[in-house]
């Protein structure tokens, strides 16, 4: 790659304004002609810099509501010209075309303006067009052009000339052409994304996916294993919109399990209490209601107190010093709230290992949005499971009908068992879980593991009998047969929520009779692989 010459002339036109002024004194200040567009112009002006209109370079003003502006031979020669090639020289010099050394840009505020809910003609209206066509013609003429798009990269341009006597490096050209890239991909991507939606194209002929790195990894799963975590400008409130308050950096374990606990605890809204869910490699090992915060972390903490250590503890409601203490008691990797008291960031503060993340509210569990998956030679895409039930939706198929505790309690655990790799079991008692199976090849296996968990702790806390005694029990798919169902049962779960479906329903159903269960169909599965 040619080493370039020394950058004489810059076209700067950005919407975010952040960064502007000190930027175009920088370049001022070390010789650099300054060439701009509307807005971008006026306030260099006012900052008392000299600026040339763009108007200026191409002999016509701007127009069309300024739709066209930048779109012209005298820009985009200026950017395009190979500098080292005698024919680009030649026709640049016969029509008066003056090279570019340095484009800033950035677009118009087009995600932005559809986070705001704005209708679909003004969405149309921030679509940049000349901005994203100079970028690219920047970038492919990276040997000559220095292309920045974001304002992070301002102070790295000064720092480059400054190394290089005025000039760029091609390693720092070369990084500025594929974040350039990049952006105009997102910026694309994002238009084709919100327009599928508009129009009610559910899967359209090509689907872009894009991300903003909000972090580089230490590893991924496993530590040999590269990994990035990258946000998608959603800013849904969770894990990837949270100020971390203390605690070394989290991994990629971390941000995985975080997400889905507090994605589970935002199934519980805080006016109807306070809740806490823990979780420990993407699973629940305890969720809970209680009273107070307190008493809903100890009573999650109650189902399954050897998996919480060091897992994920995630609450619906503002994290107080009482609860803080609860959960300072034992090793404990994450909490995420929507808040904390000082008095618990304090506390927090002495135990430098746990990371506590402060969200801007709790994600709403109906939003419409869509889950990527990969697999080998490209990716599954389907709706956010935000399926929800009420009492009403629920069908009494048994003799005797649940009373209203068991009827909570199951709801309770619907919940949760959309949360729960399948296939899911969840035993669930007075607004606790009490025992949980996830994951298993049959669903038989996961009665029986989440009974024995259950059983394990009742043995562990001294306790005269499970938990599941009298509880309620919530399978995510139907039961195939009446094994799993009576599984339950010899764990003393007294009431059923399934979806039903299947052939053999007349049989579980029976099965239940006899056994004496309530059971409740919801005609709505749960799967989560």
């Amino acid at each position: 790659m040619t080493e370039m010459t020394k950058l004489r002339r810059a076209l700067i036109s950005v919407s975010d304004k952040t960064g502007l002024i000190e930027l175009a004194r920088a370049l001022d200040a070390r010789g650099v002609e300054l060439i701009s567009t509307g807005g971008t112009a006026k306030a260099m002006r006012e900052a008392g810099l000299t600026v040339r209109d763009v108007s200026d370079i191409t002999g016509f003003p701007e127009m069309m509501d300024g739709r066209v502006k930048t779109l012209h031979p005298a820009v985009h020669g200026g950017l395009l010209a190979l500098r080292d090639n005698d024919a680009h020289v030649a026709a640049m010099t016969a029509h008066g075309i003056g090279a570019i050394d340095l484009l800033v840009v950035n677009l118009y505020p087009f995600e932005k303006t559809v986070a705001e809910g704005a209708d679909y003609d003004t969405c149309i209206e921030n679509i940049d067009i000349g901005g994203p066509a100079m970028i690219r013609a920047a970038a492919k003429n990276h040997a000559f052009v220095n292309v920045v798009v974001d304002v992070e990269d301002y102070d790295k341009l000064i720092g480059d000339m400054d190394q290089h006597g005025g000039a760029t490096c091609p390693k720092f050209r070369r990084k500025l052409a594929q974040t350039a890239y990049a952006r105009t991909a997102a910026y694309d991507a994002a238009v084709s994304t919100w327009m599928a939606d508009a129009i009610g194209e559910a899967a359209p002929r090509r689907r872009a996916v894009a991300g903003q790195l909000a972090q580089t990894l230490r590893y991924g799963e496993n530590p040999h294993q590269n990994a990035a975590f990258y946000v998608d400008g959603s800013n849904r409130p969770g894990v990837a919109t949270a100020e971390q308050m203390q605690g070394k950096e989290l991994s990629y374990n971390n941000i995985n399990d975080t997400d889905a606990a507090f994605e589970l605890v935002s199934e519980f809204l805080p006016k109807d209490g306070p809740a806490c869910a823990i979780i420990k490699h993407a699973n629940p090992c305890g969720v809970a209601r209680g009273a107070t915060l307190k008493e809903a972390y100890s009573r999650a903490f109650q189902c399954d107190q050897t998996s919480a250590f060091g897992g994920i503890v995630a609450l619906n409601s503002k994290l107080d010093l009482e609860t803080a203490r609860e959960i300072a008691s034992i090793f404990t990797e994450v909490v995420i709230a929507p808040g904390a008291d000082q008095d618990a960031k304090d506390l927090f503060a002495t135990k430098k290992n746990l990371r506590l993340l402060i969200t801007p509210g709790l994600a709403n569990p109906a939003e419409a949005s869509l889950t990527y998956r990969q697999v080998s030679g490209g990716f599954l895409v389907q709706d956010k499971d935000n399926g929800h039930l009420n009492m009403n939706d629920l069908k009494v198929v048994t003799k005797r009908a649940p009373s209203d505790r068991e009827m909570a309690d199951m709801l309770f655990a619907w919940r949760v068992a959309k949360h729960v790799k399948s296939n899911a079991i969840v035993y669930v008692n007075d607004g606790a879980t009490v025992g949980v199976g996830a994951g298993q090849m049959s669903r038989v296996d996961s009665c029986r593991i989440a009974a024995r968990k259950s059983a394990d702790m009742a043995e562990a806390l001294g306790l005269p009998a499970p938990l599941t005694q009298g509880s309620v029990v919530a399978s995510d798919a139907f039961f195939p047969f009446a094994d799993g169902l009576l599984t339950a049962a010899e764990a003393g779960a007294r009431a059923v929520i399934q979806p039903g479906g299947s052939m053999r329903d007349d049989e579980v159903i029976a099965a239940a009779d006899e056994a004496g269960l309530a059971m409740v169909f919801t005609g709505m599965r749960h799967f989560r692989h």
